[in-house]
């Protein structure tokens, strides 16, 4: 049976854990860079060769429990995925005390897990880290294509933007007001994580494009932008988000396969298991190195 990271059947089962994972390799709606079919695979063998203690927070996340939940297949049209998502996670959501995550996959397979976590949770904060909005109405004739990943979640949730540096000009009527981040104005803000923190708060869902960090880290991406996000910046902002909100759920998508995939696979990997690191408690611990 396989496991996620490898990690031992007794913590890999759906009764034992308390972190459910999905997997979606759909990339039907990709216009530039093909191959985000190929990341949660990528994904999953970087899971595997990586070390299962976190030095940061002390703890080996792992124990908690994480079930591999499957594999959403269906791909015959965008509408049919997004739907299939959103069927899945809604199912999935039932067992209740436990965390939903996603990795794909283009971003589009964000719409229908967000659809069905805005339904069995209230006062939803979505947190999308993107370089792109993803807010146009509708591309290439679906509504369910990936630039327009968070449009449904903007008209319905509290929808928060960190990273943006890319958009159309259509886009800028749907921008959520004030709670937009844009890439260029965190580079001169050092105080943009606390800024972040002000307009994130109860229920959380956390959508990641790793498109959101700079290239020079994370270049294996469909459409990689310069002057993205930093490693340790973006952790601090995610573990202050864990401290503070009850966070619900969290996806990462567009791990795209190219012949150095590795390192933005590694990075994907560690992502998750750094989440998985801060969601142990809801909050970091005291790191182990502090008094040294």
């Amino acid at each position: 049976m396989r496991t996620y990271a490898g990690i031992p059947e007794e913590n890999a089962t759906l009764e034992n854990s308390k972190v459910m994972l999905v997997t979606v390799p759909y990339d039907g709606t990709s216009t530039w860079g093909k191959g985000a079919d190929k990341g949660p695979e990528l994904f999953l063998d970087a899971s595997e060769n990586m070390e299962l203690y976190d030095i940061e927070t002390g703890t080996e996340p792992f124990l908690d429990g994480v079930y591999l939940a499957g594999e959403i297949s269906e791909n015959s049209s965008p509408e049919a995925m997004t739907e299939a998502v959103y069927q899945k996670t809604k199912e999935l959501l039932n067992n209740e005390g436990k965390v939903f995550t996603l990795f794909g996959g283009e971003h589009s397979v964000s719409i229908g897990s967000i659809r069905a976590v805005g339904e069995k949770f209230e006062n939803l904060t979505v947190l999308q880290l993107d370089a792109h909005t993803d807010l146009r109405p509708e591309f290439h004739g679906s509504t369910s294509n990936h630039a327009c990943a968070v449009f449904e979640a903007n008209q319905k949730h509290n929808l928060v933007q960190v990273g943006i540096r890319s958009m159309d000009a259509e886009e800028a009527e749907y921008l959520p007001e004030g709670r937009v981040f844009f890439a260029h104005e965190i580079a001169n803000n050092d105080n943009w994580v606390n800024d972040v923190l002000e307009k994130v708060s109860g229920n959380v869902y956390i959508t990641i494009d790793l498109d959101a960090f700079d290239p020079s880290i994370a270049p294996s991406t469909g459409t990689p932008e310069p002057g993205g996000l930093q490693w340790y910046p973006t952790l601090e902002l995610l573990r202050k988000v864990f401290e503070k909100c009850n966070v619900v759920a969290f996806d990462i998508v567009e791990l795209m396969d190219s012949p150095m995939a590795k390192p933005t696979a590694f990075l994907a990997a560690k992502l998750y298991y750094k989440m998985l690191a801060y969601n142990h408690s809801n909050r970091c611990t005291t790191p182990i190195f502090q008094n040294l």
